[in-house]
């Protein structure tokens, strides 16, 4: 961790009991920074509220998934004291109109649109219903990344983790993909969200 608190950004994975106290733990490590949250759809709506304020006190500048994608309606009723990404959520350009007033922001990945051309007429949807953006990825290559990286460059409230991905697979050996180096050692760098 103490590799990681130097780094511009870090998104920290949680989802389980505890969450509070982990965001809070890696905020005293790393006070400088920018923080992401991905729940990966391990809270609930008994337990959202008191992550939010968790993440809100903690400077977290956005929350992926909190809830299960099936379950995600509480987040239509509560106030939230910070922007949401749906990943899980969100697929193709059809499921964007259910995502209004539950979440921020949308997390696009090729693999799940189906391609560069269906990304980006996604995109542009999602834009004009007033998500903000965020290129993301699954397993890939660089190669595979290439088209997202184009997608998300010079794009204002567009954020790129997929550039980000693969710089930090360079860094750790790793230009296949797999998992391997430690995520604390080879937490990507990028810039913030604009909303």
């Amino acid at each position: 961790m103490r590799a990681a608190a130097e780094r511009a950004l870090l998104k920290v994975k949680l989802g389980a009991p505890g969450d509070p106290a982990r965001i809070a733990a890696v905020r005293r490590a790393a006070p400088r920074a920018e923080l992401i949250v991905d729940a990966n759809e391990g809270w609930t709506a008994d337990d959202l509220a008191t992550n939010l304020a968790a993440c809100a006190q903690a400077g977290v500048t956005l929350v992926e998934q909190p809830l299960p994608a099936a379950n995600d309606d509480a987040l239509a009723r509560i106030a939230r004291p910070l922007a949401i990404c749906a990943d899980e959520s969100v697929h193709a350009r059809a499921s964007l109109p259910s995502l209004v007033g539950k979440y921020d922001a949308v997390n696009i990945k090729l693999d799940k649109t189906g391609g560069l051309t269906e990304a980006l007429v996604m995109a542009g949807e999602a834009e004009r219903l007033g998500f903000t953006l965020m290129v993301g990825c699954m397993v890939a290559t660089s190669l595979a990344l290439a088209p997202a990286c184009l997608r998300a460059t010079g794009r204002t409230g567009f954020a790129t983790t997929a550039a980000a991905s693969t710089r930090r697979r360079r860094r750790c050996g790793d230009e296949t993909g797999a998992a391997g180096a430690p995520a604390a050692r080879c937490a990507p760098t990028r810039p913030p969200l604009s909303g």
